[in-house]
């Protein structure tokens, strides 16, 4: 009986919860209406938010005019905020409290003393390294590299290359720049990875292209081309993978992301020097765990990333299109928190489009309520990204007390039953630790536990285990003589009957 009424109880919340999770809805004072995370099984369960909306800020707040379908956000080491204002061809810079202006980017100087301007731009990246300004300028069809004042340093166009294709046309809607100075942008209309250039711009190949999905058509497609001629080869049409969308650098690795809702395969990846990804062979999910229905369009929205960013505590924040929101990982792509919503009011969306963050603070980027939402971290937000950071740093037993803080703030937060979980296995409470890691579904910590549990058991017990071992191998051995001699009795008796 009491095992029914515990399923009845999850059932009914997992229902409630994905009502929530379903139904998107904000709160006008900023706070998530339902804010949700995922259990152990992979339901939907009301959770407690780890960011608020604080406020939301329009051209007109910053005094400079209404935006026009922005399209990218990126923040520098100094906290200055940069929006690529799309729709007005210019670069806006502003500080990190989006009260202040400090640049507006609307015309630059070309090395010959020419102006220049921007056409739809797409994109922005500032290097710490050379200090400068990279502009994705996608309706000019160029990169541009200019200092902080505005002098133009390099102008990158389409590669007179063999290895571009010099039928497609030079979009760049994405731009990053590693420490060695490699310019790395997405294209519109290549699916062949990110266009990679030396920091002269000289074209140096493509770097991180997304792999096809091994869907049942495309595996039956690779078998059935063994049976094909040359010719039929050459006219089939060939599967192609989804292109990258968005990226962010940390360090030594590229982020990327695709929008397409189509693919789960290379949905996130971490892409090292060479273009390996880290995250590949990995079984994860990002984004909602299970794709949302759309009853009256009868149709199954699926994640779609759109633009990620990397933290400097190493969180990772996806933004997905479909459900305006904003889920974020740890740097091993455990699931932390998910903020905002589709919706018109403070923390709701229409039209996701960036993501970028400053210390406490989410930035999330509206191309067409033409906005920037500033979401702050919440207290409880705090402890779990403080416990978070310990134990990825290795501090499992640091990280007891805020686990079991979080914890005690919400028992549905799964993630907490892992870290304690990990930080009793360290400290030896094998016992507890298997406790906390079957509530979190953790059978590698589980495993682990039982086996410490299991050599703790035999080193407390081993006088008595001896005991019990040599006392049975003694009954053995005499158990084995005497009905050796009992064999031997028997045979003595049938000789003596025979003689008879």
């Amino acid at each position: 009986m009491k095992t029914k009424s515990r399923k009845c109880i999850a059932a009914l919340s997992a229902f409630a919860a994905f009502a929530s999770a379903s139904v998107i809805s904000v709160s006008a004072a900023g706070v998530p209406a339902d804010s949700y995370n995922y259990d152990r099984w992979g339901d939907a369960i009301p959770s407690q938010a780890g960011y608020i909306a604080e406020r939301t800020v329009s051209g007109n707040d910053l005094e400079i005019g209404a935006l026009d379908s922005p399209s990218d956000i990126f923040i520098d080491n100094n906290g200055t905020v940069y929006i690529t204002d799309t729709g007005n061809n210019r670069i806006i810079a502003a500080d990190s409290e989006l009260k202040n202006v400090i640049c507006v980017y609307d015309s630059f100087i070309m090395p010959d003393g020419s102006e220049t301007k921007l056409s739809k731009p797409m994109g922005v990246f500032v290097s710490s390294t050379n200090d400068c300004l990279y502009i994705a300028d996608t309706e000019n069809s160029r990169i541009l590299v200019t200092d902080m004042v505005g002098n133009v340093q390099n102008e990158i166009t389409k590669p007179e290359s063999e290895v571009y294709d010099q039928k497609r046309t030079f979009l760049p809607q994405r731009v990053v720049a590693d420490k060695s100075g490699n310019i790395y942008t997405v294209l519109g209309n290549v699916t062949t990875g990110a266009a990679m250039f030396s920091p002269d711009g000289e074209f140096m190949g493509f770097y991180g292209a997304n792999r096809v999905e091994a869907t049942a058509k495309v595996v039956s497609n690779y078998i059935r081309s063994f049976f094909m001629s040359d010719e039929k080869k050459a006219r089939r049409k060939r599967t192609v993978p989804t292109g990258i969308t968005s990226f962010d650098i940390d360090g030594d690795f590229i982020f990327t992301c695709t929008a397409s809702n189509t693919q789960t395969t290379d949905m996130v990846k971490k892409l090292n020097a060479a273009g390996n990804n880290i995250f590949s062979g990995l079984l994860l999910t990002f984004g909602d765990y299970k794709p949302m229905y759309d009853t009256s369009q009868n149709k199954m929205f699926m994640p779609a990333i759109v633009d990620i960013d990397v933290a400097a505590d190493g969180c990772i924040n996806c933004l997905d299109f479909t459900t305006g929101r904003v889920f974020q990982y740890d740097e091993d792509c455990n699931l932390l928190f998910i903020t905002g919503a589709i919706a018109k009011q403070t923390g709701g969306f229409e039209n996701v489009a960036a993501v970028e963050s400053l210390e406490d603070k989410i930035y999330v980027l509206d191309s067409l309520k033409d906005t920037v939402t500033v979401f702050r971290e919440t207290s409880f937000g705090r402890v779990v990204h403080e416990a978070s950071a310990l134990y990825n740093d290795g501090y499992y037993e640091e990280a007891l007390e805020p686990w079991q803080e979080v914890l005690a703030r919400d028992g549905n937060y799964r993630r907490a039953y892992v870290g304690i979980a990990s930080a009793l296995l360290r400290k030896g409470d094998y016992k507890d630790s298997m406790k906390y890691a079957k509530l979190a579904d953790a059978g590698d910590i589980y495993n682990k536990a039982f086996e410490g549990r299991r050599r703790e058991f035999l080193k407390e017990h081993f006088t008595s285990i001896a005991v019990v071992l040599t006392l049975g191998i003694v009954a053995i051995i005499f158990s084995g003589q005497y009905r050796k001699r009992r064999r031997a009795a028997k045979n003595t008796e049938g000789k003596k009957a025979k003689q008879q």
